[in-house]
């Protein structure tokens, strides 16, 4: 069984969804995980109606910098 599983999972790894089946009926699905990416976290920031406002803070002066030689 262990075999088995490993084989399902790479194959959904792969993309495929796989139907488990008991009695000819469906009882679950293994499906692959949808790729996220950072913009996802913030989606329903865009989305929305509401006005927001982002204020970047100021540009720190920069940092004295020992010589080389």
């Amino acid at each position: 069984m262990k075999s088995r599983l490993a084989a399902l999972l790479a194959d959904v790894a792969r993309g495929e969804e796989i139907a488990i089946t008991r009695h000819g009926k469906v009882i679950a699905r293994l499906i692959p995980e949808p790729e996220r990416r950072a913009a996802d976290a913030f989606a329903s920031v865009w989305d929305s109606d509401e006005a927001f406002d982002i204020e970047a803070p100021q540009d720190r002066p920069p940092a004295d910098v020992a010589p080389i030689d």
